[in-house]
């Protein structure tokens, strides 16, 4: 599994109110729905009101590589150009825990 964390800021309320029109839109349940998406939901720091997190989960690379290929990366882009955003970006690949497993509460 491939996660991507995207940090979007803003400013006066741009990254939240960019982050609602993409659920409100159903545009988050349609990358949802897209074959290889295991994650994508949204956050909102307590100390920053001006920056969303997204944590977008993949499958693999070539499941990321067909979504950025589709028309759904075209709305995105141009809502993040309709709220003048800023993005920061980390990659995570996912290992299986092994011995770390017995800390992890479940």
């Amino acid at each position: 599994m491939i996660t991507v964390n995207l940090y979007y800021t803003g400013e006066n309320g741009a990254a939240r109110n960019f982050a609602e029109e993409m659920v409100s839109s159903g545009t988050a349940d349609a990358v949802r729905a897209e074959e290889g998406n295991l994650r994508y939901e949204y956050f909102f720091p307590m100390d920053d009101p001006e920056t969303v997190l997204l944590i977008d989960s993949w499958a693999d690379q070539e499941a990321i590589d067909r979504h950025h290929e589709s028309p759904m990366m075209e709305k995105i882009a141009s809502l993040r150009e309709k709220y003048d955003l800023h993005m920061r970006a980390e990659r995570y690949v996912s290992e299986e825990f092994g011995a770390d497993e017995k800390y992890i509460r479940k």
